[in-house]
């Protein structure tokens, strides 16, 4: 089997409300989606999503993703997609870095080594589990009571998971942010307060310390690595990295010095599924749990990540973000994994058991072959 053809779309895809990350520093309201079509001269046809959060937020952006697949397009035609580890040298020689660019390319091969085997890409990737994943939102940041709404509002959906964003120079309304939430949080509620990188050294440590009794979790609650290590050292708070976990070689850094207790792993930031899956190897031999997830997107983005959420034992999964709820736009009607009494679980389809509707996503705004 040989890739043949690479379609690649282009979607914006709105927000239904305004989102602010960082403390209200980062405002966003529109995220601009890649999607990727591999077709094969055996008929059978793979998808994948690369969507980042805005350019502000890490260095990813939606152009990057399709000038990137311009780059590897040549090495990657004539590859056999069942092959992915083949299909992943391909990429890393032909273009060092940006990992952000071969996602959907990887995510696609996966889909098609799915439908050629007859099964879910849970089952590739080691065997799913019967129970699904609890299915987190995304809380922008503001006020508590704004906050609070937000949760509210994910409850009436059933999510039972909420990634609160908290962070910024102010860190007596973070601690009243944290203190207001916790206080509203039901029995077996999760709530991750996520900094992303916004604190200092000492502003991590003030709001971190003066909670501790909470026993909340804080994901990146420094710029670095190196600086989590130092926060670690004065707080002691269970620490999640997010923006800082990108290759395996970050994931084998964490692991070993004890940097933090928790990975969110994120498919579209560390390169797709046949990356992802060693980082997520290394999270259970050390005993460290996970968030998974997309870096934003579709329903096809949030069933990519739900495949690899399933396929990681139950004691060590929090839960997977669903970004679907959060947008104007629906391109996969009826298909693909949904938030379902606060659960996504994957289904028995091969492959991720999604395909976007083209007649939603337009022409394609680039089409290689051989």
């Amino acid at each position: 089997m040989k890739i043949t053809r690479i379609s690649v779309y282009h979607k914006d895809l709105p927000l239904a409300d305004p989102y602010w990350l960082s403390g209200g520093r980062l405002k966003f309201e529109v995220l601009d989606a890649t999607f990727v079509k591999l077709e094969t001269d055996a008929g059978l046809v793979g998808w994948g999503e690369g969507t980042p959060w805005g350019h502000t937020y890490v260095p990813a952006h939606g152009p990057g993703i399709r000038a990137g697949i311009e780059t590897m397009a040549k090495a990657v035609l004539g590859l056999d997609p069942r092959k992915v580890e083949l299909v992943e040298r391909a990429m890393d020689l032909c273009l060092p870095g940006h990992l952000y660019a071969k996602a959907p390319i990887d995510l696609a091969c996966w889909d098609i080594m799915g439908k050629a085997f007859g099964l879910p890409v849970a089952d590739l990737l080691g065997g799913k589990r019967e129970t699904g994943t609890p299915a987190a939102s995304s809380v922008s940041s503001g006020d508590p009571d704004y906050m609070t709404g937000i949760i509210e509002r994910y409850r009436a959906m059933g999510y039972v998971a909420h990634s609160a964003k908290v962070g910024g120079s102010d860190v007596d309304r973070d601690i009243e942010r944290i203190r207001h939430l916790e206080a509203q949080r039901r029995p077996q509620e999760i709530i991750l307060y996520d900094v992303n990188r916004a604190w200092t050294r000492r502003e991590a440590s003030i709001v971190m310390n003066a909670v501790a009794d909470l026993g909340v979790t804080f994901e990146q609650p420094g710029e670095t690595l190196d600086d989590i290590a130092e926060i670690r050292k004065v707080t002691t708070a269970p620490i999640s990295v997010d923006e800082t976990l990108v290759t395996l070689q970050d994931a084998c850094r964490i692991a070993r010095e004890g940097i933090a207790d928790v990975f969110g792993i994120k498919l579209n930031r560390v390169g797709g599924l046949t990356k992802a899956r060693r980082i997520r190897d290394v999270a259970i031999a050390h005993g460290i749990q996970m968030f998974v997830m997309a870096t934003g997107g579709s329903v096809l983005a949030d069933t990519e990540a739900a495949h690899l959420a399933q396929s990681v034992p139950q004691e060590f999964i929090h839960a997977s973000w669903a970004c679907q709820d959060m947008l104007t736009i629906d391109v996969a009607p009826g298909q693909g994994c949904r938030c379902i009494d606060g659960i996504m679980t994957i289904g028995e389809a091969p492959g991720l058991g999604c395909e976007p509707d083209e007649a939603i996503l337009g022409e394609p705004v680039a089409v290689y072959g051989v």
